[in-house]
């Protein structure tokens, strides 16, 4: 037989054997719209902490999550799911929402990249904004935007609070912003901020890290 189709049969074993688990099976369905801390898991489980350390490091294993560390407080992490995790899976629509809210600190690169890459995805309104708006978007956000021929929205960055109504769906796309507003109530994405590196490839990561999430996100969302 074929090496590397053995391998892949393997792999696609080792990840239907993790999910055999009813909680490491909850987790990941936990994990397929966004990152959450080991706390956040034990929380939303109701699952004591060595128990989320046990099934979290089966899936580590079985190549299904990884581990990023937070940009704001650095003894917390973040475990999200690998780009092959759901190979083979294939989650059914979850949820309704009548606008995308896309949220950072700044509301200067990765939210107002986010944005407009969901209007390129779905029909459902979009916005962004930041808990601490900066005065003017990020130069090289701009310049990512022309890179990949996205239209930016006009106009300034904006306060979450003059944005967001009751009835908006938020991600967050920045630790600092999670966290500040709460580690509840909302979806996540742990995503480097590359305005602190600067770089055209910082950006372009970022860029391509959206455009992925984005893309399973969208499908999955009906209007409300």
């Amino acid at each position: 037989m074929n090496v590397e189709r053995m391998d892949s049969v393997e792999e696609r074993a080792a990840r239907h054997a993790a999910l055999g688990d009813v909680s490491r099976l909850r987790i990941v369905d936990l994990l397929t719209l966004g990152d959450l801390s080991p706390s956040e898991i034990r929380t939303a489980l109701g699952m004591p902490g060595n128990l989320v350390a046990h099934h979290v490091k089966v899936l580590e294993a079985a190549g299904m999550v990884a581990r990023s560390r937070s940009e704001a407080d650095r003894r917390r992490s973040y475990i999200h799911l690998t780009d092959t995790a759901l190979e083979g899976l294939t989650p059914g629509r979850v949820e309704r929402a009548s606008r995308v809210v896309f949220v950072c600190t700044a509301n200067s690169a990765r939210s107002q990249l986010a944005a407009a890459l969901w209007s390129t995805r779905s029909s459902i309104p979009a916005a962004s904004a930041g808990t601490h708006p900066a005065e003017r978007i990020a130069p090289g956000a701009v310049a990512t935007a022309d890179r990949h021929a996205l239209a930016l929205p006009d106009g300034s960055p904006q306060t979450l609070s003059a944005v967001l109504t009751d009835s908006d769906f938020i991600v967050t796309v920045c630790d600092n912003a999670h966290e500040e507003i709460g580690v509840g109530g909302h979806l996540h994405w742990s995503i480097p901020d590359p305005v602190r590196v600067g770089t055209d490839d910082a950006f372009d990561t970022a860029y391509a890290e959206l455009e992925r999430r984005i893309a399973d996100l969208a499908p999955r969302l009906s209007a409300r």
